[in-house]
């Protein structure tokens, strides 16, 4: 079926947080001040039955990041995807994958996040899909 409406933005968004990377500062961990620019692509969609369909992808441009015990420098890289369906009937479905990493100086300072989750529920609340796995590794 077309598609009734399709609404897409494609935007960027400042911001500036602190990470806590535990593999950093010899081991001992340390939070990263990290700052940059979150490049977002969103669309939603809704269909001629009356179901509705959005997506938002984000990933980091030119983002950077200081330790803020030892000084060391980062950058972070990767991209995190959301996809959230719903059908007229009343189907929901909902999946996120992110792939997250913070890239430092010298050996054992890498940081990464790999995380997949997908749930579905059917129209009388029945959850026949159900996961989410992440790993969290230092390098």
């Amino acid at each position: 079926m077309p598609a009734q409406a399709a609404v897409v933005q494609n935007i960027s968004v400042p911001f500036n947080i602190n990470v806590l990377v535990p593999c950093a500062n010899g081991g001992a961990g340390e939070f990263i001040q990290i700052s940059g620019i979150l490049h977002l692509l969103t669309s939603t969609t809704l269909d001629q039955a009356g179901g509705l369909r959005f997506s938002e992808q984000a990933n980091p441009q030119g983002v950077t990041g200081v330790g803020l015990t030892t000084g060391d420098m980062y950058r972070a890289t990767g991209m995190n995807r959301q996809d959230f369906s719903s059908t007229s009937s009343g189907v929901v479905q909902f999946t996120m994958i992110n792939r997250f990493d913070m890239i430092g100086q010298g050996p054992g300072n890498n940081f990464s996040v790999q995380e997949t989750e997908h749930v579905t529920i059917l129209a009388d609340g029945t959850i026949t899909a159900s996961f989410d796995n992440i790993s969290i590794t230092c390098k």
